[in-house]
Order: C-alpha cells, then sequence, then structure tokens
C-alpha cells in the first residue's frame, strides 16, 4: 500500500496491509480456484445473457506480474514487465555490504524486512501445497523466481550467524519524494540487528520463509534448498538466543512496520516450518513446550498478516496432528 507520509503512532494490529502480502491473498485465491470455472445464472434459474467465465489462470499471471514490477536491483533479461529498469545498485555500499536485490515495498523505494519475508513464506507457502495447480496455470517458472528473487536477498542480508540486515532506504525522506526508482536520490541507509540490537520477529519471520522455500527447491536444485535450510537455521537461533522485537532496535522502522504483536508469534512460526523443512522433532518440541507462553493456543484469531501469524501456526498445527498421535504431542507439552 503507498504511504503518502509517516505514521506518528503505530497502529494497532489488522490495520495495515502491505501492498506485497495484499496480492499475496489474490495469488493464493486464485490457485485455489484455478479449476472453477463460474457460469452466471439468475437466482430464479431462468438463464441470463450469458456471461465469460472468470480467468483465474490470467488473475494468477498478472498477480505474480506484479512481483516483477516491484523488484530492486539488476534485472535479468527474462524481465517481462520492461518499463523496469535496474535500480538500488548501490545498497548497502555505505555500510560495507552488498543489499542489491529484494522487493520494494509498495509505490516507495524501502526494502522493509519483515514484511518482504512474509511475502516469501507466503509465496512458497502456496508454491508448496498448490505446486500442481500453478504447473497446470503455466505459471510453475514464474513462481519459483517471485520467491528466488527475494530469497536471494535475504541470503545476502544475512552477513554473519547473528547479523541481519532489515531495512535499505529510510521512509521519512523516501515519501516526501514521487519519483521512479531508476531516478531515485533519497537515502540509501541500511540498517541491522544484531546481539546487541535484537530483531527476533525479522529474525524468525525470514527463517520461516527460507525454510519454507528450502522446500519448494528441494528437488529442482538441492544445493540451494541446503544453502536456503542452513540461513534459516541460522536465522532461528539467532533470533531464539537475543529475544527482542526489531522496532526496539531500529527507531526508523516503528512508523510502518511495528512488530505490534511481539516477536513470539514468528519464533513459533519459524520453528513450525523449519519441522516442516528437516522433519526434525526438536523444531517440533520447541513449538509445542513454548505454545502457552507465546500465546495463540485456543485464541479465537482475527488476523493473519505481516505482524500476526498465530492463524498460520494454527493451520500449520493442524497439519502436523495428521501425522502425530495428540497422545505425543500432549506427553511432549507435560
Amino acid at each position: 500500500m503507498s504511504r503518502g507520509r509517516a505514521r506518528l503512532q503505530p497502529p494497532p494490529p489488522g490495520t495495515r496491509t502491505t501492498t506485497l502480502a495484499a496480492v499475496l491473498v489474490l495469488v493464493l485465491l486464485a490457485v485455489v480456484a484455478l479449476p472453477l470455472r463460474c457460469d452466471a445464472a439468475s437466482a430464479g434459474g431462468e438463464e441470463e445473457e450469458e456471461q465469460q467465465p472468470l480467468d483465474y489462470r490470467e488473475a494468477l499471471e498478472k498477480s505474480l506480474l506484479y512481483f516483477e514490477a516491484q523488484r530492486s536491483g539488476r534485472l535479468p533479461y527474462s524481465q517481462r514487465v520492461t518499463w523496469r529498469g535496474h535500480s538500488g545498485l548501490t545498497d548497502g555500499l555505505q555500510q560495507g555490504v552488498d543489499l542489491v536485490g529484494g522487493y520494494y515495498d509498495a509505490g516507495d523505494h524501502v526494502k522493509f524486512g519483515l514484511p518482504m519475508a512474509f511475502t516469501v513464506t507466503m509465496l512458497s507457502w502456496g508454491a508448496i501445497d498448490f505446486a500442481a495447480d500453478i504447473a497446470a496455470a503455466g505459471e510453475w517458472r514464474h513462481a519459483l523466481e517471485a520467491i528466488k528473487w527475494g530469497t536471494d536477498y535475504f541470503v545476502k542480508a544475512h552477513t554473519h550467524p547473528f547479523v541481519y540486515w532489515a531495512e535499505v532506504g529510510d521512509g521519512d525522506t523516501d515519501h516526501y519524494c514521487w519519483q521512479r526508482p531508476e531516478d531515485m536520490t533519497t537515502s540509501r541507509q541500511a540498517y541491522r540487528v544484531d546481539r546487541d540490537n535484537p530483531g527476533s520477529d525479522l529474525a524468525g519471520e525470514t527463517a520461516a520463509a527460507l525454510a519454507a522455500a528450502s522446500i519448494v527447491f528441494r528437488r529442482s536444485d538441492p544445493h540451494y534448498s541446503h544453502l536456503l535450510l542452513h540461513h534459516a537455521q541460522q536465522l532461528f537461533e539467532f533470533g531464539d538466543t537475543y529475544r527482542g522485537s526489531y522496532d526496539s532496535s531500529i527507531e526508523e522502522v516503528r512508523s510502518y512496520y511495528a512488530s505490534v504483536s511481539g516477536y513470539h508469534d514468528e519464533l513459533l512460526w519459524a520453528a513450525l516450518w523449519l519441522h516442516r523443512a528437516t522433519g526434525k522433532e526438536e523444531y517440533l518440541r520447541y513449538a509445542v513446550d513454548n505454545a502457552d507462553s507465546f500465546g495463540g493456543v485456543g485464541w479465537a484469531i482475527t488476523e493473519f498478516s505481516w505482524d500476526v501469524k498465530y492463524a498460520g501456526l494454527q493451520v500449520l498445527a493442524a497439519k502436523i496432528s495428521h501425522t502425530h498421535s495428540g497422545k505425543d504431542l500432549i506427553s511432549w507439552h507435560s
């Protein structure tokens, strides 16, 4: 969602939706509905003028095309949005790191790590659960490219086991300037979380994104899948060992993507995705042992977003329950 100016106070959960995450809803709905064809009929059973069936394949195609329009960095020859060009090629230069790539958040040119990671987690989840439908629509390669554009950037941003670059650009100065990303002249200051300035929510969500993506690439590119999983495990350890919310460490993000729900949901979210990616019981045990104290158990959740992950947690846990007996889960919890 394009934002013309910074908000003075962080909003409560549910009041903000990044444009990338909003498009994900369209992507997933399009995938789920691919087999469907909707024809119009009158309520009384009488046939009205025939309407064209809804084309969910086209909806999926255009939803994935959106991500190409949001790309930052050096664009490939396969770029389909031809009016875009290379941009942000000096990102990270001031700090001596390579932070070129990733996705712009919306109509601005800031790269916010938390909503970007959630976006890739959801793209990967859709690719895992609806792979056959995406392939049948002819969009499998584009889906993989959308995911990899994000994960390549996350690997770059993870420059040390306990260092992750959370943001590039400054929303306050960026939103005063209306220009193409290819022509931007605003600050490309980068901000990081580390042991002294923790960001468990950001580290947890990025770990979840990389773990989910590792499943997507497991067959087509085992080496890349292993790389993503390696970074996911390190980021989870980082987030769990040095706990704290990233917006307490990075003041600049508070007016845009403050972690209102805290970081506990992201740690649980990451643990369950790591369990799904590795099959290791230690990650499932972590989620079970911390479920009560971290929250979400038995809650009637009304939001699932870049900030609040409890609803997604409940879905993943429900899927796991089909492969583990209730007795086993109860015994771990007791």
